[in-house]
């Protein structure tokens, strides 16, 4: 009875259970990264993203005493705040960085020379001293306090609009999608002819082409990247856009072709007889008929043309990247951000978000068409 058509599995439970895992694993991080890249330096380095919603009570980064001194009765005096227009609340604080928490709120330090500091619960601070403090270096306060949840979109601005860094961050962004998008369309155009005429075009050579296009697919592109990129600069292209949309075509039509002349083969043949018949040419055929019918494929394809272009870093380094002249893709340049900001988590978990921002839009809205895409010519 176990076996009857129609009757579930006994391990279904076990294939939720697992897809369950699978989105957790996909999502957790996910939901974690955009958590974190609106949170500021202080809160991502004290606290996981879960407790982001939470007061959070954290040793913050030192604070030095700064501002206008004035004369009072037997000296002079500094005030300040620790959290301009900020609602922490001050637990402990002190002046060392071996002894952070030497005091708390309302108690008086004696830092010697005639000098004195106080720091309130609500993060106000007074110095004094007995001379005048001008040009004097200021002492630092170390403090531990408790902040309600704090989000900002800064770390966005500062990697994309800042001008300071639009020859960072935000070049590499639009350098990146002036690569994706060509290479992206060339091979499916280039592919979507060369499919046509392996499935319903009478040539000689076609079986061994298509047994050509198969046997491509499991060479590894890193066997060809530097005798293509010596063909580049021979033939005058050397390092730019041009040779980096040829290099990505020409690694891609393999896959291209093999998803799209499956699926095309795939289509009804009472169909491209019955257009022959009335007279349609095969361009008409392939445009009018075949290129319609075809879009779960051509869908599925531009699915991972664009998400391997866009994440891409091997290919743009050999094909693209040039320093001198500020060619460079959002990968290339999160790896520099490690190194030149690799204290400033909130500056790399806005970059890493933006770098997957657009191929979860590109995934998420032509998802459908993927195991339709997939699937074509797997049944007959």
């Amino acid at each position: 009875m176990d076996n009857i058509a129609g009757s579930k599995s006994g391990l279904s439970w076990a294939v939720q259970i697992s897809v369950l895992l699978l989105v957790a694993l996909w999502l957790f991080p996910t939901v974690g990264l955009l958590v974190s890249s609106f949170r500021t330096g202080d809160q991502i380095g004290s606290s996981g993203w879960w407790s982001a919603l939470s007061t959070q009570e954290a040793q913050l980064s030192p604070i030095r005493v700064e501002g206008d001194q004035e004369a009072v009765a037997g000296g002079f005096r500094i005030a300040g705040e620790l959290f301009p227009g900020g609602a922490s609340t001050v637990s402990a604080w002190g002046t060392n960085v071996n002894r952070p928490t030497e005091f708390v709120p309302g108690d008086v330090a004696d830092l010697g020379e005639g000098q004195t500091l106080t720091v309130s619960d609500t993060g106000s601070y007074i110095l004094t001293s007995s001379v005048s403090m001008d040009g004097a270096r200021m002492p630092r306060i170390f403090s531990t306090a408790s902040a309600p949840p704090d989000f900002t979109t800064d770390n966005y601005y500062n990697i994309l609009l800042d001008p300071s860094n639009m020859d960072g961050m935000g070049r590499a962004f639009i350098n990146t999608l002036t690569v994706t998008i060509p290479a992206t369309i060339i091979p499916i155009l280039v592919a979507a002819f060369a499919a046509y005429a392996l499935a319903w075009m009478d040539f000689p050579g076609r079986a061994l082409l298509i047994a050509a296009i198969v046997a491509m697919l499991v060479v590894p592109l890193q066997l060809a990247l530097i005798p293509l990129l010596r063909l580049h600069v021979n033939v005058g292209i050397g390092k730019g856009y041009l040779g980096v949309w040829l290099a990505h075509t020409g690694f891609g039509l393999p896959l291209a072709i093999y998803l799209l002349r499956n699926y095309m083969v795939g289509l009804p043949r009472d169909i491209i007889e019955n257009a022959k018949v009335d007279g349609a040419t095969d361009f008409q055929i392939f445009t009018k008929i075949v290129l319609p019918l075809s879009f779960p494929a051509l869908a599925s394809f531009a699915i991972f043309q664009f998400l391997w272009t866009w994440n891409d870093l091997l290919v743009a380094k050999v094909f693209l990247i040039d320093p001198t002249q500020g060619t460079t893709v959002m990968t290339d340049q999160i790896v520099q951000l490690l190194g030149t900001r690799g204290g400033q988590w909130e500056i790399l978990a806005a970059a890493a978000f933006v770098s997957i921002a657009v191929p979860l839009v590109v995934f998420f809205s032509m998802q459908r068409f993927l195991v339709r895409g997939l699937l074509a010519g797997s049944v007959k």
